[in-house]
Parts: structure tokens; sequence; C-alpha cells
């Protein structure tokens, strides 16, 4: 029992969770991106080139035989794949570059002084009431 509630304790502290979020978060959006680039992006590029579908430009090593498939390089899905990622690194880079300036200008902000306590208004007004 002691090994569940410890693993308990560490599942629901808030970090896990916010990075069990960010991953799912991040699953779904690398699924966008690759349907984005795959049915949106490439077959106007493919068009522009000449009709060529990416994700079918291989090069066959070896033909295949009765026993062996084909060795095939597939260098149009690895195209499509480094698309994928340079869309994610530019979203990500996006979205942390908006975090930081959140963040500068929230630093900027100058801080409010802290409330005099009581004792110290106490003595001012003190002070004040000497000097009349």
């Amino acid at each position: 029992m002691k090994l569940i509630n410890e693993f308990k304790s560490f599942a629901m502290r808030g970090n896990v969770v916010d990075m069990a979020v960010g991953i799912i978060i991040g699953a779904a959006f690398g699924k966008i991106v690759s349907s984005f680039v795959n049915d949106v992006i490439m077959p106007p590029i493919g068009l522009l080139v000449g009709g060529i579908d990416f994700s079918d430009l291989a090069l066959t090593l070896k033909a295949a035989t009765e026993s062996a498939p084909a060795v095939v390089l597939k260098y149009g899905v690895f195209i499509n794949t480094v698309i994928d990622f340079v869309i994610i690194a530019w979203a990500i880079f996006m979205v942390i570059k908006a975090m930081n300036t959140l963040k500068k200008k929230e630093e900027a902000k100058p801080a409010t002084p802290p409330k005099p306590s009581d004792e110290v208004v106490l003595l001012a007004e003190i002070r004040d009431l000497l000097k009349k």
C-alpha cells in the first residue's frame, strides 16, 4: 500500500499533471500539423514542381524478389516530416516568445511599496503631533 500511496502523491503533483496535459495536447497538435503539411501544403508544392506527390518519392535500392520485399529509401516521406518539424518548431518558438514578452512586461511593472506597519504609522502620527 505504501508504494501505491507514494505513486498517487507523485502522479497528483501539479507538474506531473501539467506535463501530461501538455503531452496530450502536443500529440494532437502534431497530428494537426502533419495533416496540414500532407493535405494542404504539399499538394500545391507538388503541383508547382510538376505534379509530384512527395510521399511517393522513393529510391529503390533493391527490387523485390519472391522471398523478400523491395528495399526502398522513402525520401519524400522524410521531406514531409522535416516540414512538419519546422512548422511545429516555429509554433513552439512563437508561443515561447509570447510567454517571454508577457513575463518581461510583468517584471517591468513597478512593484508597489509595502504598506507601513501599524507601529510605523503610529510613530509617524506621534512625530507629527510633537511637531505641532
